[in-house]
């Protein structure tokens, strides 16, 4: 057989091989550092910070609109 019709194959699937750790590796990056940023915002001064309810924002909203009247 000739080199090339063995050796392109061989190098084909070494390539894609690198392709699928490189991917794996850069989602694997992005997520831990999206956890890091998750928790660095969420943790602030010994206590995590909590949203507001959808009922105290509703609340927010129709006071801000009757200042605005």
């Amino acid at each position: 057989m000739d080199a090339m019709q063995v050796g392109l194959p061989i190098l084909g699937i070494v390539a894609a091989a690198a392709a699928i750790t490189f991917y794996a590796v850069s989602f694997s990056e992005i997520r831990e550092k999206s956890f890091r940023d998750l928790e660095d915002s969420e943790y602030e001064n010994g206590a995590f910070k909590t949203s507001m309810s959808s009922r105290k924002r509703r609340a927010s909203k129709k006071a801000e609109k009757k200042d605005n009247f």
